[in-house]
């Protein structure tokens, strides 16, 4: 498709439109993949207000079964580019699983996930939950609750079993995370293991993300920990209740990424950039305003073509409140987060972050030192084809010069003790030290030699 004539009639059909680019595109009809996630926000709002157009380009996005069906597709060729979770470029680059080297300029949002337990679990973990002086749970609800009845579960000789939506997920990491936080083990991986269940207390698996309720009615699956709408669709449904949120667990956390090869980047750099533009646009559209347009953003969320879920499911979170037990809603301004706090800005440190939390559960098999880290986390993030988007839409009088960080070497101010539910703080210049920090992991030269630890 003609370069100008596609310019023109984004200037001329769509109302404030840019005017023509002048980015010669070398590609400029592409297809991206997406997760029934209301965190997929980015490229919905993209297409729909126009931003793809207005930089030349003619896109669709097509719904994926599953992260590695997607993964897959951006590899092979069938999907240019895709909402990914943020561990699938850092594994598939190290070598973890399928090997390929998968880039991202974009950061898609903080934060957006929770964990859920089972009606039943719920009402064992209560008695050993404080309550505030309105009678509800006290928050930030810490796992400790729930180590008794996991620790009842092995008295029975049963597993207790939690979902999580991929190995490499945000996910897996952070139920992770607040399992170990409160003592309790969720398990290594291993050279001859790849179900992570390792010297387990609570056995993860994998779940797709929308069938994660049905899973937990079931009663296949005792908890979970997914994106939303998936959360309160649970306590929609009457069958669980979400007990902590991630931004309870990590204030502000790194979440999903876009990801492309990188040659698609390299074959495409002008594409790359204006890809970014539009989805940089989306970004500050979902958040400006205090999120005036999230009851807009949720309607399009809604539509069967993107998460499908019902528009109160998907409100309930995405406008700012959060729904624990029936009834029992709290204010969660910024549950989702698509563009301030420099959401979008792809820190080498969110990057190192994963690769610890590779390295201290066993996927990552041996010690790496701190410039290993580095290197691999700037390999992936490409904060420079980030900038060069972000200058544009100044340039253009998208964007405001202060709304970014022209300034940063790449790594974020590290996350106080405060932040953090185990209050343990995070410093992506010091990665081995931060592995050393944490009572539950792999450290130093430690790994798994068939089931057990050595080191």
């Amino acid at each position: 498709m003609n370069r100008i004539l596609a310019g023109f009639a984004a200037s001329t059909l769509l109302t404030g439109a840019a005017t023509a680019q002048t980015l010669e595109l070398e590609k400029d009809v592409l297809t991206f993949g997406f997760i029934k996630l209301t965190d997929m926000a980015p490229l919905a709002v993209a297409y729909e207000q126009g931003y793809f157009f207005d930089e030349g380009l003619f896109v669709t996005l097509e719904a994926q079964a599953n992260w590695k069906v997607l993964l897959d597709g951006v590899i092979d060729g069938q999907l240019d580019g895709a909402h990914m979770l943020a561990g699938q470029p850092l594994a598939a680059t190290i070598g973890y699983g399928t090997e390929a080297h998968i880039v991202t300029p974009f950061s898609m949002d903080l934060n957006g996930n929770g964990i859920t337990v089972s009606n039943a679990v719920w009402e064992q973990m209560k008695p050993n939950i404080p309550e505030n002086a309105d009678g509800l749970p006290k928050h930030p609800i810490s796992a400790e609750a729930m180590a008794p009845v996991v620790e009842e579960f092995g008295n029975r000789g049963e597993r207790f079993n939690m979902g999580m939506v991929f190995p490499v997920s945000t996910h897996n990491y952070e139920l992770r995370y607040w399992l170990a936080a409160g003592g309790i083990h969720p398990g290594y991986y291993g050279p001859e293991s790849v179900t992570g269940q390792i010297d387990a207390d609570v056995f993860l698996s994998v779940t797709p993300p929308p069938q994660m309720p049905a899973t937990l009615e079931a009663g296949t699956i005792h908890g979970y920990c997914v994106g939303e709408p998936w959360n309160q669709q649970a306590v929609f449904k009457d069958i669980g209740v979400p007990v902590i949120t991630d931004y309870e667990i990590w204030k502000n956390n790194p979440e999903k990424v876009f990801g492309l090869t990188a040659a698609f980047t390299e074959e495409n750099p002008n594409t790359t950039i204006a890809v970014t533009k539009a989805l940089i646009r989306a970004a500050m559209w979902l958040d400006e305003n205090g999120n005036a347009n999230r009851d807009e953003a949720v309607e399009i969320l809604s539509r069967p073509e993107y998460v499908g879920a019902d528009e109160e499911v998907i409100a309930n979170s995405m406008t700012g409140t959060f729904e624990y037990e029936k009834g029992d809603t709290r204010e969660v301004p910024d549950f989702n987060v698509f563009f301030r706090y420099n959401a979008t800005y792809p820190f080498y440190s969110d990057a190192i972050w994963y690769l610890t939390q590779m390295r201290r559960w066993g996927q990552i098999e041996e010690a790496k030192d701190d410039g290993w880290y580095d290197e691999i986390a700037r390999s992936v993030y490409k904060p420079a084809i980030y900038l060069e988007a972000a200058r544009q839409l100044v340039d253009e009088g998208h964007a405001a010069e202060s709304d970014f960080p022209w300034d940063s070497d790449g790594y974020r101010a590290p996350t106080p003790a405060s932040d953090i539910i185990d209050g343990i703080p995070y410093d992506g210049r010091a990665p081995n030290a931060y592995l050393e920090s944490l009572p539950i992991g792999l450290k130093g030269d430690q790994k798994i030699v068939g089931n057990e630890v050595q080191g």
